[in-house]
């Protein structure tokens, strides 16, 4: 069983269905309002979690009854809470996510203590991230508490994977530096490189000009498609598996929880891990909304025997 640690954001989503998205001034009728557990790390330890990894999570909520209502959500999934801070003087992070009939979607966020979490909160669970086999993070928490975090875990032989989401046109390379593992989807590897993702002849440039960062191992999900991998000269694409997907909110936090789950940390079994993040991200899509999407170990394994 591998022990995950995740780093990053914990939001409360609050979607709002309607038939047409409102023009400026407009007042309109909704369909259907909910919300659900969301954010980048919430859902990715989510994914490990019920991949059957051992996952912990360093991140914050605000002291308020968004925070409560997280918290309650992440504990029903037996995720160790013990690196999550309660911040008194910030709200909990949160996306306000309008959807028409059309699928279009708007999507606003507040950080709030997503991003006000510090490399001090990251330094006081170090214990956390030395015992773990990956860490995990994106760019939805403040970028210094990650960059400590990778530190801590490359001096402590720990794997470092990187969804580099949303994408950061100035990544610090003080962070890409102890990456292991990066795992970008198109828009966000051309963002990095430069490089416009158009066929495999531009992801192997693509992935050239991210190991000369200094990182061993690429992946570049190009959605229904599949995922691109390329490391110690082996590359090569793992096909998606096909379906009908109604909603793809969580599809690539889904991918990376449920690959890091069953990853060897030598990445030897780095196909087959894709392969298995394929899997579950092909079930989360044909689902609505963010967490409740994301499938369990025995769902994953009784989709791969057909």
């Amino acid at each position: 069983m591998n022990t995950v640690t995740v780093i990053g954001s914990i939001n409360l989503d609050r979607t709002i269905r309607v038939e047409n998205m409102p023009k400026p001034g407009e007042t309109i009728h909704t369909k259907e309002i909910f919300s659900a557990g969301g954010g980048k790390g919430a859902n990715q330890a989510v994914a490990a979690q019920r991949s059957g990894a051992n996952t912990h999570f360093i991140g914050a909520v605000g002291d308020d009854a968004a925070g409560k209502t997280m918290l309650d959500l992440l504990t029903q999934e037996k995720i160790n809470l013990a690196g999550i801070t309660k911040m008194t003087n910030q709200s909990t992070g949160q996306a306000y996510v309008t959807v028409d009939d059309a699928g279009e979607n708007q999507i606003m966020i507040h950080g709030g203590a997503n991003m006000a979490f510090t490399p001090a909160d990251v330094e006081a669970h170090r214990d956390i991230i030395e015992a773990s086999d990956f860490v995990v993070t994106q760019f939805e928490s403040a970028v210094d508490s990650t960059v400590e975090a990778f530190k801590i875990a490359q001096a402590a032989g720990v794997r470092t994977i990187l969804n580099p989401a949303p994408a950061m046109e100035k990544v610090p390379a003080e962070l890409l530096a102890v990456t292991d593992m990066i795992v970008p989807n198109e828009t966000e590897t051309e963002t990095l490189t430069g490089i416009a993702i158009t066929d495999e002849a531009s992801m192997l440039k693509a992935s050239a000009a991210l190991h000369a960062l200094g990182i061993s191992a690429v992946i570049i999900t190009i959605g229904s498609k599949g995922a691109f991998y390329d490391i110690d000269g082996r590359y090569g694409i793992v096909p998606a598996f096909k379906v009908e997907a109604v909603d793809t909110t969580s599809a690539g936090d889904t991918f990376i929880g449920a690959m890091s789950s069953v990853l060897n940390k030598d990445f030897s079994n780095l196909e087959d891990a894709i392969r298995y993040g394929n899997q579950a991200s092909s079930i989360a899509v044909q689902r609505f909304g963010a967490q409740p999407s994301i499938p369990y170990k025995n769902e994953i394994t009784a989709a791969e025997g057909k």
